[in-house]
């Protein structure tokens, strides 16, 4: 994040938002306190847009804030990154430790552009050395459009909860014609390879999904399958 009159703009705009999620889903309030939260939605996404601008395309890398340095997916999401911005492509992630780290860290090593979209959160919070750029963010929900928005590509590395929930809201959108079918690639065959084994003989079994839908995910194992696939998304 940038110095100067920016970064105050910057650092008061999150001040005025700092908490306000929570707030807002604290349970019923009365009209003016949820308009009052709208506009600080409006601010936030404003904010987003004024922020990021680039002239190529994008992939957002999502995983686990947890994966220290020295584990294997931490090196295998710094040669992501470090492949698609060597095949032209921005890297985003959420900014944090971890894969995001990794990831950013490639990019940047490859001298690529490297984006992050930071939360505030009880752990794991503080921005990641290796952002060209990033924007703090205090919704869940707005920084999960600005993390799609820009992006041709999606790459989820091995992850928890929230990895799994942007996999999957991810998956809805592109079910749903809500953005192009982009291409959404799970890296580690061992990682998913058994919540896609419970995706096909329990969701598309019982017809909950179809066959074609369960191929929205992508499997991948390295750094020159994930470039490959990405490729492979509409307007690259």
């Amino acid at each position: 994040m940038t110095e100067g009159p920016e970064g105050k703009r910057e650092s008061s705009l999150l001040q005025q938002v700092e908490g306000t999620e929570k707030l807002f889903l604290s349970g019923r309030r009365n009209r003016a306190a949820d308009l009052e939260s709208a506009v600080r939605f409006f601010l936030e996404f404003l904010h987003g847009f004024e922020s990021f601008e680039f002239d190529r395309p994008c992939v957002t890398v999502f995983g686990s804030a947890r994966f220290a340095e020295g584990h294997r997916y931490y090196h295998l999401a710094r040669e992501i990154g470090h492949g698609l911005a060597s095949a032209g492509f921005a890297v985003m992630t959420g900014g944090g430790p971890g894969i995001m780290e990794a990831a950013n860290r490639g990019a940047r090593e490859a001298g690529g552009m490297s984006l992050g979209c930071n939360i505030r959160l009880p752990r794991e919070q503080k921005p990641n050395a290796y952002l060209d750029r990033f924007i703090p963010f205090e919704h869940f929900f707005v920084r999960k459009v600005m993390l799609v928005k820009y992006s041709c590509a999606f790459v989820v590395m091995p992850g928890g909860f929230g990895t799994l929930d942007e996999a999957f809201e991810l998956a809805t959108l592109v079910q749903n014609g809500k953005i192009e079918r982009f291409p959404l690639i799970a890296v580690g065959r061992d990682f998913w390879g058994a919540m896609a084994r419970f995706l096909d003989r329990t969701l598309v079994s019982e017809g909950t999904i179809t066959r074609e839908e369960l191929g929205l995910l992508r499997l991948a194992d390295t750094a020159e399958e994930v470039v490959r696939i990405a490729r492979e998304a509409p307007g690259t």
